[in-house]
């Protein structure tokens, strides 16, 4: 039975794993989305890979340790703890997988479990190195930074933008 498993690669092999896997007949799925970079004498459109170093393979068992023979290929996924590669549900990868095909606007990735009321620092983008706190309106999420006698400013900025500060 055909299993999800999300597989370490090499650094920048993403993409030559992936077309590997197409010619092989392996379904796979990189998560990549088309962005815009500014040079100072142009504008290119790249497709950058969302989450660096990881492809998502759908796999029967034996398949999954044949993978890990290419070159590009370092390791999957484990369960904290143990040494057994993480499955990952069907229904969870399908909706991975609608968010990054439908998605109007640009998905980010964060690693940290964020949640209203922690103190966050915004890493990337325009507001990088701003330090305030999550807060959760109408279901987007803002930074806030507190003025005693005022209340809070507050700005939408992407999860993916922010990581937690740790007291």
């Amino acid at each position: 039975m055909k299993k999800w498993y999300a597989l370490y690669v090499k650094m920048h092999h993403e993409k030559k794993l992936a077309k590997r896997l197409s010619e092989w007949g392996t379904e796979h799925f990189l998560p990549v989305q088309t962005v815009i970079r500014q040079w100072s004498d142009r504008k290119k459109k790249l497709e950058q890979v969302v989450i660096p170093m990881m492809i998502f393979v759908h796999v029967e068992e034996a398949e999954r340790i044949a993978l890990l023979q290419d070159p590009s290929a370092l390791s999957y996924l484990t369960l904290r703890g143990t040494r057994h590669p993480a499955v990952i549900p069907d229904k969870e990868m399908e909706r991975f997988i609608f968010m990054f095909d439908f998605s109007d606007t640009a998905i980010s990735f964060c690693k940290d479990l964020l949640t209203p009321g922690d103190r966050v620092r915004v890493v990337k983008g325009p507001l990088q190195g701003l330090e305030g706190e999550l807060f959760q309106q109408s279901g987007k999420h803002e930074v806030g930074i507190r003025i005693p006698q005022l209340g809070y400013a507050t700005v939408e900025i992407p999860i993916g933008y922010l990581s937690k500060i740790e007291e």
